[in-house]
């Protein structure tokens, strides 16, 4: 659902936003508020690979009189592509679940240092500190301490490497050197989409495809519609019109949960990427939905 400036927000969620406990410029804490003031009632957050940012965001929460909705987003691979699935209200003291999350960092660990290797090769040396710094640019508050369980990505690299002018911007990182198919590119052994959904049902979560439209694979998403993905993420800031009927069509056929979120990952220049907080949207039935909250909330 896009947001529309005659349509009021209240009653509304953002279901997918990012961190500088991954790879946003926000703290947990600035999503929240942002989020407050954009008129929502509910705000996932929704880190790569780590849950760092969810006890900054209650708190927050709490704060603001905003409903926080534990959140994360894990990088997975089928077909040779990288897939993202969305996991909603986990038990976030599940030892099981909090394990399989430290060998999902590991990944992620070995994969950003085949990338820096490669990129050596190609004469654009970046070291692991200057990784570290670029890691923690954005931090509002400014300091590190937010990023210290946090994961670090290819967009921290992108970053570190036009704070070294080897690009003019992120994009121009991704789409010459670290993208898929680019002389950078690495991707180190995933899970696959199933064995996410599974550890996310096993630690008391529900799972969402993330942004379907991205992946170039409407089989490979219906696949798992008819399996164990509990809904989709129909309405992103990256899918059109089109799209977001599309999915949101094949999940209600289902009787799976249809989801939206703006896929917020900070404010850079005045610019937000990839969308503004607020700009994809579902009502509160979503949110309750997924938690199993009761009427009280509105």
């Amino acid at each position: 659902m896009k947001n529309d400036a005659q349509s009021p927000l209240i009653g509304r969620a953002d279901l997918h936003t990012h961190t500088t406990a991954s790879d946003g410029l926000q703290s947990p804490e600035d999503n929240v508020r942002m989020a407050k003031e954009a008129g929502l009632a509910a705000l996932a957050i929704t880190d790569h690979d780590t849950i760092a940012g969810i006890d900054e965001a209650l708190e927050a929460g709490e704060k603001y009189g905003i409903v926080v909705v534990p959140g994360i987003e894990l990088s997975t691979v089928a077909n040779g592509k990288d897939i993202h699935v969305l996991g909603y209200g986990y038990r976030t003291d599940n030892a099981m679940w909090l394990q399989r999350l430290e060998r999902q960092m590991k990944a992620r660990d070995r994969r950003n240092a085949a990338i820096l290797e490669m990129l050596t090769k190609l004469g654009m040396p970046v070291s692991a500190d200057e990784l570290t710094r670029a890691a923690t640019t954005g931090d509002t508050s400014g300091s590190s301490s937010k990023r210290k369980n946090g994961s670090v990505g290819r967009p921290h690299i992108a970053r570190a490497m036009v704070d070294k002018g080897y690009v003019s911007d992120i994009r121009e990182a991704f789409d010459r050197w670290i993208g898929e198919d680019k002389p950078a590119y690495a991707s180190e052994q995933r899970i696959s989409p199933l064995e996410a959904i599974s550890w996310i049902h096993e630690a008391g979560g529900t799972a969402i495809i993330a942004h379907p439209g991205l992946y170039g694979d409407d089989g490979l998403v219906s696949s798992l519609l008819d399996g164990a993905a509990d809904g989709v993420e129909a309405y992103h800031s990256d899918h059109d019109h089109e799209e977001e009927r599309r999915y949101a069509g094949w999940a209600e056929e289902r009787g799976k949960i249809v989801t939206g979120g703006s896929d917020f990952h900070g404010i850079s220049d005045g610019k937000s990427f990839h969308g503004a907080i607020g700009s994809r949207i579902v009502d509160m039935s979503v949110v309750k939905r997924l938690l199993g909250l009761g009427d009280d909330v509105k």
